[in-house]
């Protein structure tokens, strides 16, 4: 089976390398890299130039900003890969988790496999209010979805390609994550859930989601459960 990981990225020079290093040595054997680079302001366009002739990726640029959730459906539409997962281009989630998820996949066991930051995996002491934040947009998704998760928010949602790649999105910044929880509650569909270790970053190290995004993202939640 295959595996593409896609990677949306914006201003990530000090990490993109990193990053892509992490997912190729994952263990994964068969291995698709797309990486999207959302039109940044920095070098991270440069530091994607030496992958262009790699046989494992796919590359794309925006010519404009147009967000995370619009860089994942430009990279989702050149994706081949029996599952697909999202990877942010910083080191907040360890590519050496992948397979874990990957395995549910290998075994015939899920269409979907959530990686949850708060399920009582041991990791770094996140932030409360970002705890906070992301327990209440959970809670209100469950109540909404009639889903049980512990951390809709996470990047690690890995996904059966053919139905990830069904699903009619449309959010172009952070509303990507709660639509698509969304889009999942709405299918028949075997969906699990396990722990994984996370290193939160601070704005200071580039941490682009705000204050503002979290307010967004409760009138997401209640969007895409109740009114798409």
């Amino acid at each position: 089976m295959k595996l593409s990981v896609l990677i949306p990225a914006y201003n990530e020079e000090k990490t993109i390398d990193h990053i892509i290093d992490c997912v190729k040595k994952c263990g994964i054997k068969d291995l698709e890299i797309v990486v999207v680079n959302d039109c940044s302001s920095d070098g991270t366009k440069k530091a994607l130039e030496k992958y262009a002739s790699d046989p494992q990726m796919v590359i794309l640029h925006h010519e404009v900003n147009k967000g995370k959730g619009a860089a994942i459906r430009t990279g989702l539409a050149k994706t081949t890969g029996d599952a697909v997962v999202i990877q942010d281009a910083d080191l907040e989630y360890d590519p050496a988790e992948l397979p874990r998820l990957f395995k549910y996949f290998e075994e015939g066991k899920a269409d979907v496999v959530y990686g949850s930051r708060y399920s009582g995996n041991a990791g770094q002491v996140d932030r409360f209010w970002h705890y906070a934040v992301n327990a209440f947009l959970t809670t209100l998704s469950n109540l909404l979805s009639n889903l049980r998760l512990t951390d809709m928010e996470t990047c690690y949602k890995m996904i059966k390609g053919d139905v990830f790649r069904s699903i009619p999105l449309t959010s172009d910044r952070f509303g990507i994550e709660p639509e698509v929880t969304a889009r999942l509650a709405d299918m028949d569909l075997r969906i699990f859930e396990i722990p994984i270790s996370y290193k939160p970053r601070s704005n200071a190290e580039g941490k682009k989601i705000g204050w503002k995004d979290g307010v967004m993202a409760m009138w997401y939640v209640v969007k895409f459960n109740l009114f798409s």
